[in-house]
C-alpha cells in the first residue's frame, strides 16, 4: 500500500476525519478537539493545549505524527492556515436536527454533500488515480465489492464501465463475491468499496482476490484501514458524518466522484472505442423507448 499524502490546508480536515476511527482514544479525543475548535488549537503552544486536553504533550505530538505532521508545530501552522482560509466553517457545518425546516435540511445536506465533493477531490491523488485507470483500462474483468450504500457505488461502476464495453461486475452478496473473487486472474482488477475499511463482507473477496494474483483497489475513508492494506491503490473519499447521515450513507456522494473519475478517465485514454460503445449503448436505449412510447399511443 502507498503512504497517504502529506496533510495540506486544503485536504486537513479530510485527512483528521479519516484517520479518526484508526487512533488511539487519547489521540481521537485531540483530534476532535482539532476539528471542534482549530483556532483554538493554532493558538495554543503544547503546554498548553495539553493542559485543556488533559493529554501528555507526547501524546500531542504522537497524535500529530499520526495526522502526518513532522510534530506539533507543524500542526499548528497548518490549522492556521486552514483558519486563514475559511477552514473552521467548514469544520463545523450545522448538523441537521428532528425540528429543522426543510429550508435548512435542503441548506444543510447540500453543503455536507458539497464539502464531501470538495475534501474527496483535495486529497484524490492525480499519480494514484492514473495508476487506477490504466489498471482498469487494461483489465480482463474487474470485480466490485460493496455491501449497503457501498453496494450502490458498486452497482454505479459496473454500469458505467459497461457502457464503454468494459467488463465489469458488481457484487452485494458476499457468497457471490468470493466465487468470483476465485476465479480471478492476474490481468483482472478488484475493487473493495468500503467507508470504513473494515466492512467484512468487502474484505473477504479482497483477500481472496489479492491471492488470486489481480490487482487490488480500495476505496474507503479510512487509508489505514484493513480494506488499505490489502490494496494496491488506494483512493481515499470523505464524508461527514451526521445524526440522520451515517458515515456509509455521508460518504456515498464522494465515493461517486471518485468512479466518475475513474470512468471518465478511462474513456479519454480509450475514446475511440469508448465514445463509439457510449453511442451504441445510448442509440439502441433511445430506439427502445421511442417503440415503447409508439406501442402505447
Amino acid at each position: 500500500m502507498n503512504d497517504h499524502d502529506d496533510p495540506t490546508p486544503g485536504n486537513l480536515v479530510a485527512t483528521v476525519r479519516a484517520v479518526l476511527p484508526s487512533l488511539t482514544p487519547a489521540a481521537q479525543a485531540i483530534a476532535r478537539l482539532i476539528l471542534d475548535d482549530p483556532g483554538m488549537v493554532a493558538r495554543s503552544t503544547i503546554t498548553e493545549f495539553s493542559a485543556v486536553s488533559g493529554t501528555s504533550e507526547a501524546t500531542i505530538v504522537r497524535t500529530a505524527r499520526a495526522l502526518g505532521f513532522a510534530g506539533y508545530s507543524q500542526l499548528r501552522f497548518a490549522l492556521a492556515a486552514a483558519v486563514a482560509r475559511e477552514e473552521p466553517e467548514r469544520l463545523v457545518p450545522g448538523d441537521l436536527g428532528p425540528d429543522d425546516p426543510l429550508t435548512d435540511v435542503i441548506a444543510k445536506v447540500a453543503r455536507a454533500e458539497s464539502e464531501a465533493l470538495a475534501d474527496t477531490s483535495a486529497q484524490l491523488n492525480p499519480d494514484r488515480l492514473g495508476a487506477v485507470i490504466e489498471a482498469v483500462a487494461a483489465a480482463r474483468r474487474v470485480d466490485v465489492y460493496g455491501v449497503g450504500a457501498s453496494g450502490l457505488v458498486a452497482v454505479d461502476m459496473e454500469q458505467k464501465l459497461m457502457r464503454i464495453g468494459l467488463s465489469g461486475h458488481a457484487f452485494t452478496d458476499s457468497h457471490l463475491a468470493l466465487t468470483s473473487a476465485a476465479l480471478l486472474r492476474a490481468q483482472d482488477v478488484a475493487v473493495g468499496v468500503s467507508t470504513s475499511g473494515e466492512t467484512p463482507d468487502v474484505l473477504a473477496p479482497m483477500r481472496v482476490a489479492r491471492k488470486a494474483g489481480a490487482a487490488t483497489v480500495a476505496i474507503t475513508n479510512n487509508p489505514r484501514s484493513s480494506l488499505a492494506e490489502l490494496a494496491d491503490h488506494v483512493l481515499v473519499s470523505a464524508g461527514r458524518e451526521t445524526a440522520f447521515r451515517p458515515g456509509a450513507l455521508a460518504s456515498r456522494i464522494s465515493q461517486l466522484l471518485i468512479v466518475d473519475c475513474i470512468f471518465v478517465g478511462i474513456a479519454q485514454r480509450t475514446f475511440e472505442t469508448s465514445e463509439a460503445a457510449l453511442r451504441a449503448t445510448r442509440d439502441v436505449v433511445d430506439e427502445y423507448v421511442a417503440d415503447t412510447r409508439r406501442r402505447n399511443r
